[in-house]
């Protein structure tokens, strides 16, 4: 019985070592790191305490292997994560700028990274399921397959979680708005970046976003993350609240927001306090940054109450 289902495409990443490190030249990589957005959410939330579970695919070789080897570790419910002995496992090439942000190029569209399908036999009991919109525009099928995962689990009486995580590398299906609209009318907790959040809801200031956030019917609370400045926390009818980051040294930020999804999820699921939940999720984003690689930040429940104390 799982408290988390996760569902979508699983990864390794390539990465150069160093800032600025263009794709188009010879140089140095490191990896492969287990990654994907739904992985690296999986990781944050199983290593804190919650029951996870993880849809995917990977393909029979040693790519596949090294995610696997890695979602056990964490101590994920791999069950439902389909080995290929046809296609390989997905990859992405990431390479970071040194004012943090990213570029990626991805190999997936015929990988075992969007290859699962709608699974069965896991909702029983399930407290969220969490989405991604990287994972719904990876390819148009696969996205209905979630999609479908999605009403499974809103039938069964779990909340449903999204982060738009929008990486433009993917975006090439004019039909992705409206799986997006069909995500958020189920959406309960919405875990956007600030520059997702505008574009979602198609409105050029915060506070007239988040206003449009709460029409949606089963819409309750908004985390909006804003890198460097932190996050704020919105529940409808109550005033906003602002939370500042955990100081480390950064290696990587990569993953970091999806450690900081998975970390709020489990506080939630676990039936901790909302100020909990929000510290929770900015220590997880903190530890993940300290360290080179999606999912290699020292997550624990005892690190993250360290940091918290300070």
């Amino acid at each position: 019985m799982a408290d988390i289902l996760i569902m979508g495409e699983l990864l390794v990443e390539i990465m150069r070592d160093e800032a600025d490190g263009q794709l188009n030249e010879a140089g140095i990589f490191r990896g492969p790191y287990a990654s994907g957005a739904p992985a690296i959410c999986a990781g944050s939330a199983a290593r804190l305490g919650s029951q996870v579970t993880l849809v995917g695919g990977v393909g029979e070789d040693d790519f596949g292997k090294c995610l696997l080897d890695k979602l056990k570790a964490c101590n994920i419910d791999i069950s439902h994560i389909t080995v290929s002995k046809k296609v390989a496992t997905g990859v992405a090439f990431n390479m970071n700028f040194h004012d943090g942000s990213r570029k990626f190029i991805y190999h997936m569209g015929n990988s075992a990274a969007v290859e699962a399908k709608s699974p069965d036999g896991v909702y029983e009991g399930l407290k969220d399921m969490h989405i991604m919109g990287c994972s719904l525009a990876c390819k148009k099928e696969y996205a209905r397959e979630i999609i479908k995962t999605m009403h499974k689990a809103y039938n069964a009486g779990a909340s449903i979680s999204f982060d738009p995580n929008i990486r433009k590398e993917l975006l090439t299906d004019a039909s992705f708005n409206d799986t997006i609209e069909e995500v958020l009318q189920h959406t309960s907790v919405f875990l956007p970046g600030k520059e997702e959040l505008l574009l979602t809801m198609k409105e050029d200031s915060v506070e007239r976003a988040i206003e449009r956030c709460f029409t949606y019917p089963n819409l309750e609370m908004v985390l909006m993350k804003n890198g460097s400045k932190g996050s704020v926390f919105y529940k409808k009818g109550a005033e906003p609240q602002s939370y500042g980051v955990y100081k480390v040294i950064q290696k990587d930020a990569t993953g970091s927001g999806d450690c900081f999804d998975g970390a709020f999820l489990a506080a939630l699921t676990q039936n901790k306090p909302l100020d909990t939940a929000c510290k929770w999720a900015a220590a997880a984003g903190a530890l993940n940054a300290a360290a080179f690689g999606p999912m290699e930040g020292d997550i624990s429940l005892d690190n993250v109450t360290k940091m918290i104390e300070g």
